[in-house]
């Protein structure tokens, strides 16, 4: 298995891509990042080489989510020695913490399952998306080697996938859009094929009812359990394979669960080494090659050397304040964030300081969060079910709440640069409560008193006191409510076009017509939950070519230094085409680098 002839062949350095929309960073802000995080950089020096030899190995990948262990088995299965290295006690990073959601266009789960896509399809939509932010021949590079990369995780490894029937690409309206959807997720693993390993798997974001198995797909059908026959025939069928799993004496995983422990799974069979708590301190460089990784290792510091090459799949830097302040707009902070803890940027400062260049770093995997006191609830269903709205500090709707959730939050932060609408507030009524699970507080039940006291939740009787309690004027939100009812009533959001698009009746009730978004409030008391700028992850990091090779600032390759996910700036550019546009490009570009290496 290997990349394109045309990929393949030797290449004189290309030159640097244009400026994003946001501005290219420079070469000093490099600096800047590694004085705001306090490191100092060992890459190349004497004292590096000086260190304990911890090993050598054709490959070391930075990192066990889904871009470094995908890379990692496809190194192992070219024939090349590997060892990948994990800052945290548990393998899976991000990956394992999230609901899994692959996007890969024309890929054989899909096709196999009916979906009527086509490479023209998917090549005209990802560039649609992504515009002129990302390079083509990285956009090619994604479309074509990732229907290859699931085939091959799939023979290497436990993994299974499914498709999520009906989970819309985002902008299904563009060319090549399917209303119908691309994205897929992993089918339930058992999770004794791990033994002792599985009690090293990073613990998911949002735990899965005891005694269920629950796939992604089925939380849209959760959410209705209580008014919907399909709602309740699903949860029925989740209890079903739970018992069933448990008759059977199974560790049932599902979502980046089963991926995480799929992947370390065929890590295990091709005689991988993950090793944890062993922390990237600096990239190592000889003769400007990128030849090792300095580490930390049962305290103390140590070499590992690469024969062929470091892939670095590290993560974001979204639990790192002073790079958030440095790069992204306020307010912003690490508080709202659901990206593994680990992530604060260790694989991008190392690059950075070995002389590559950065794309991407104003921008995250947005999505509306409610900040609750013991950690951020990233909104899905709950701001797109009918009933709802969501009022900025005027007490006006700004945005199309159905909308992708990306969107939302760059609409937070860009309709008035000057007066971010930060905090927002999520207004739904006791008619919505009574209906629909929120979180995982299910209908007419009532919400922890923590979720009031810290602020993150009001209910009142009245809108104006509603109004009183989160500082909006209260003539402002009684005129959005009334308005808001009458467009809902019609089932025309003529204001923000609130279920014109496909994507916007995923997480809704089929069974509210005309619009299935769309429904009046009306029922006291009333209830606002406040909104910020939550992130799965962000999505600046190391600028790379259509082979995983990190570039400098002028566009040459650093010999020696791949990059893949979070760590590496998205190929999505500022855009999101569907659900798994995080996971499945990692993994797609963890591939790619791996069967570079294998090739050079």
């Amino acid at each position: 298995m290997s990349l394109s002839a045309d990929a393949l062949r030797p290449q004189a350095p290309t030159s640097a891509p244009g400026p994003s929309r946001r501005g290219v960073l420079g070469t000093a802000t490099g600096a800047a990042i590694a004085l705001a995080a306090g490191v100092t950089g060992t890459t190349g020096s004497a004292a590096a080489a000086d260190l304990p030899a911890l090993g050598t190995y054709d490959v070391v990948v930075v990192g066990s989510g889904a871009a470094g262990m995908t890379a990692a088995l496809t190194a192992a299965k070219q024939g090349l020695s590997c060892v990948v290295l994990e800052k945290a006690p548990t393998f899976g990073g991000s990956a394992a913490r999230s609901g899994a959601g692959i996007w890969i266009p024309d890929n054989p789960v899909i096709l196999a399952a009916g979906v009527p896509d086509t490479p023209a399809k998917a090549a005209a939509y990802l560039a649609a998306v992504v515009g002129p932010d990302v390079s083509a021949d990285r956009q090619r590079a994604f479309l074509g080697h990732g229907p290859a990369m699931i085939s091959f995780v799939m023979a290497n490894s436990p993994l299974r996938f499914r498709w999520m029937e009906g989970y819309s690409d985002y902008y299904p309206e563009l060319p090549g859009g399917l209303p119908g959807g691309r994205s897929m997720e992993p089918d339930q693993l058992d999770g004794t094929v791990l033994g002792a390993e599985l009690d090293r798997l990073n613990p998911p974001y949002l735990a899965v009812p005891a005694g269920m198995v629950v796939f992604s797909a089925d939380y849209k059908w959760l959410t209705l359990a209580a008014v919907s026959a399909k709602g309740a025939a699903v949860a029925t069928a989740c209890l079903a394979r739970g018992t069933k799993a448990a008759l059977l004496g199974q560790k049932p995983l599902t979502m980046g669960q089963s991926l995480a422990a799929g992947l370390r799974a065929g890590l295990l069979a091709a005689q991988v080494p993950v090793w944890l708590n062993t922390p990237l301190t600096d990239l190592y460089t000889e003769n400007g090659a990128v030849t090792g990784a300095v580490v930390t290792r049962n305290g103390a510091a140590g070499l590992v050397r690469a024969r062929r090459g470091v892939i670095v799949g590290s993560g974001g830097f979204e639990h790192n304040a002073a790079m958030r302040a440095e790069f992204q707009r306020q307010p912003i902070g690490t508080a709202w964030t659901v990206g593994a803890k680990e992530n604060t940027g260790d694989g991008i400062q190392a690059g950075r300081r070995a002389g590559a260049a950065l794309d991407l770093m104003d921008d995250a995997w947005w999505g509306p969060a409610v900040p609750l006191p013991d950690e951020p609830y990233f909104c899905l269903a709950e701001r797109t079910l009918p009933g709802g709205l969501l009022v900025n500090a005027a007490g006006a709707r700004f945005v199309n709440e159905a909308g992708p959730y990306s969107d939302v939050v760059h609409t937070m932060y860009d309709r008035d640069p000057g007066a971010p609408d930060i905090p927002a507030w999520l207004v739904v009524d006791q008619n919505y409560r009574n209906r629909y699970l929120f979180k995982d507080v299910a209908p007419t039940l009532p919400f922890p008193d923590s979720w009031y006291t810290s602020g993150a939740a009001y209910k009142e009787w009245t809108l104006d006191a509603l109004a009183g309690r989160i500082g909006v004027p209260a003539a402002a939100l009684r005129t959005t409510v009334g308005r808001f009812n009458g467009l809902a009533l019609s089932g025309k959001d003529t204001d923000f076009h609130r279920g014109d698009s496909a994507y916007d009746h995923y997480y809704t009730d089929p069974a509210v017509l005309p619009n299935s978004c769309l429904a009046p409030l009306w029922l006291p008391p009333f209830h606002a939950f406040r909104i910020v700028p939550g992130d799965l992850g962000t999505k600046g990091g190391l600028r790379t070519d259509a082979r995983a090779r990190v570039l400098r600032p002028d566009g040459t390759v650093i010999p020696g230094l791949y990059a893949a996910g979070n760590a590496s700036a998205a190929v999505m550019g500022h855009s999101y085409a569907g659900a798994g546009s995080t996971i499945g490009p990692a993994m797609t570009f963890g591939y790619i680098a791996a069967l570079d290496i294998a090739a050079s």
